[in-house]
């Protein structure tokens, strides 16, 4: 019969893995009993996550590291990360834990040696997996940047990567059209905040008419060359977008929220060779942060 490893640091507690299990997809034992437990495995996926060590050299009591390594890739190739991500968010909804004023912003993920060399075909290999890998080159190195849209309790609902030199402001439709949170019962998912804070970095009009659109309160500050563009034009410029300075000071948890994520080695540098197993490797860092704000 499977026994549980040894408790180590930032291992989940009984209340996180009581939240947790009943999201894990069902287990169909056959054969000979297994000398591993599952718990085992995804306490070594996040101690993976939290340190970015390689999968061979993990600690032994989280059992065979090919063991850990499939069971990461396999929830990353059936979608099991998104769909457990979405049910603590559906869980935060509905006991009124999900505040549904969103800060956007992005963070930047410099990428380590071990993640190049992916296969030129990968995009072909790998459903989802694009024909770039997320990989550019910014001023700071190849690097990928994360793009979160984050609640005010501080947790990340939704999550977009791109290239480290692509802009901030042509993602916030993707990052928003991201959100999905069901309901229980029949219905469509919860998918409209009712504000968004973001920086000057975001203040395009694509992006007010896009939130004007859907009827999303927006709070972004506006960089001095569009408000000298606006009072250049006198009259005929219009005028200036709303803008609440004490509700503005409120997106201050998107930059928390980097900080908390970032504890996790395994996101604040590119291990990983694909887009789809670094974007798995965010979900559980994100994931991580829920269970510990549910639990």
């Amino acid at each position: 019969m499977a026994t549980l490893p040894a408790s180590a640091r930032h291992d989940l507690t009984d209340d996180q893995w009581n939240l947790l299990k009943p999201l894990l997809p069902a287990q169909h034992h056959l054969g000979r009993p297994r000398s591993w437990c599952r718990r085992g495995l995804i306490n070594g996926i996040l101690f993976r996550v939290r340190t970015g060590v390689p999968w061979r050299d993990l600690p032994e009591r989280y059992g065979p590291w090919w063991r850990v390594y499939h069971l990461f890739t396999c929830y990353q190739r059936r979608g099991v990360w998104s769909k457990i991500h979405t049910q603590l968010l559906s869980r935060a909804h509905q006991n009124g834990q999900l505040s549904w004023e969103f800060s956007v912003d992005s963070t930047t993920s410099r990428g380590h040696v071990h993640a190049t060399g992916a296969r030129h075909d990968s995009h072909h290999r790998h459903r989802d997996e694009p024909a770039d890998h997320s990989f550019g080159r910014s001023r700071g190195g190849w690097s990928t940047k994360i793009h979160l849209a984050v609640d005010a309790g501080v947790c990340p609902v939704s999550c977009v990567l791109t290239p480290g030199q692509a802009g901030d402001a042509p993602q916030t439709p993707e990052v928003l059209d991201r959100v999905q949170v069901p309901t229980p019962g029949p219905g469509r998912p919860c998918t409209t905040p009712l504000r968004v804070l973001a920086d000057k970095a975001y203040s395009s009009r694509r992006n007010r008419s896009y939130l004007r659109g859907r009827g999303i309160a927006a709070t972004i500050s506006q960089p001095a060359d569009q408000v000298g563009h606006r009072l250049r034009r006198g009259s005929a410029g219009g005028r200036p977008p709303a803008f609440d300075p004490e509700v503005y000071a409120r997106r201050n948890v998107v930059e928390r929220c980097f900080g908390f994520l970032k504890h996790n080695r395994g996101c604040a540098m590119r291990f990983d060779k694909l887009a789809v197993q670094f974007y798995a490797s965010v979900q559980v860092g994100c994931i991580r942060q829920w269970l510990k704000r549910l639990s």
